[in-house]
């Protein structure tokens, strides 16, 4: 291949915004990588998708409600944190129209499943390491949740 041709490809990329270009011939082959200045800061657009709930609107806690349940949660000390065990998405059920696993006030016993933390596509079932009962349910449905965050507080004296 001579010279001539490559600058002739070396054009048509730079004129037509193409990232790469490959020639391949019987008895050569050439890549052309094209190296693109980055985007500055300020021109990505930023999208977030919504989880939609079952009644169509999602109600997002206030800052307040979010540091009530953080301070309840550090105030309750009596009672046994069921925490998440992996980072991902909170569910109550098992599925969009199904009953929730547990609410509030109901009696667990050691082994059952009280929710489901999705991480990468995987369904993992969170289940109660105590018997006992049900005092808050500290995260929102379909709301994203961190390692090591307290899902349930659980009271073992009843």
């Amino acid at each position: 291949m001579n010279l001539k041709k490559i600058r002739e490809l070396v054009k048509i990329g730079k004129e037509n915004g193409v990232d790469e270009i490959e020639y391949r011939s019987l008895f050569s082959r050439i890549r052309i990588v094209f190296k693109h200045a980055p985007i500055p800061l300020g021109q990505y657009e930023y999208v977030t998708r919504e989880p939609l709930s079952s009644t169509g609107t999602q109600s997002i806690p206030s800052k307040e409600e979010v540091e009530e349940k953080k301070q309840k949660t550090a105030s309750d000390k009596k009672y046994h944190e069921i925490r998440s065990p992996i980072v991902g998405t909170f569910y109550r059920a098992p599925s969009p129209g199904a009953p929730p696993f547990v609410e509030k006030g109901d009696r667990v016993k050691k082994g059952q499943v009280l929710c489901i933390v999705e991480a990468m596509k995987v369904m993992n079932e969170i289940e109660s390491d105590v018997d006992g009962t049900v005092v808050d349910i500290l995260v929102e449905n379909a709301q994203p949740v961190e390692y090591n965050q307290v899902l349930f507080l659980i009271d073992t004296s009843s």
